[in-house]
């Protein structure tokens, strides 16, 4: 039997460091509730824009316990990896934090993604996206709970 191998933690953090979207998996009661998510990564802490409505909200006030994945894949798959993080989610309440990582994740996102991507964040794709740096916004940081785990090919 032949194992993936592990990633190291530095090729774990330049991962999470050059990448931005991953996905979530939050706890639904007996089943996962797995959803796509954008990330901006401020002083080795990653943080989320919630928008304040529909299932993951619902999800999120009874349950902050959450796994989150990010991958890499090669077009052809002769490189990839994955990496698993384990955590809680927690409301960011500092305004001026929020400001930074709304703006932050705009300017991130600005020149990758099409304008229909705010369509995920709750706003208006003909508004640009300058209309993403509202602050009365929902943000969480990720509070990890153990090591991750990076697997990848060899």
């Amino acid at each position: 039997m032949i194992k993936l191998p592990k990633m190291e933690e530095k090729e774990i953090e330049e991962a999470i460091n050059s990448n931005n979207l991953c996905r979530i998996a939050f706890i639904d009661d007996n089943y996962p509730y797995i959803a796509p998510f954008q990330y901006i990564c401020i002083d080795d802490i990653l943080f989320f824009h919630f928008t304040n409505y529909g299932k993951k909200k619902e999800i999120l006030m009874k349950n902050q316990n959450i796994c989150l994945s990010i991958e890499h894949f090669e077009p052809d798959l002769s490189g990839y990896y994955f990496i698993s993080m384990q955590g809680k989610l927690e409301l960011v309440e500092e305004n001026d934090l929020k400001i930074k990582v709304m703006n932050q994740m705009a300017n991130s996102a600005r020149n990758r993604y099409s304008t229909n991507f705010l369509l995920v964040h709750g706003f208006e794709k003909s508004k640009g996206w300058d209309v993403f740096t509202a602050k009365d916004q929902l943000v969480y940081r990720f509070k990890q709970v153990g090591t991750p785990i990076g697997l990848k090919s060899i």
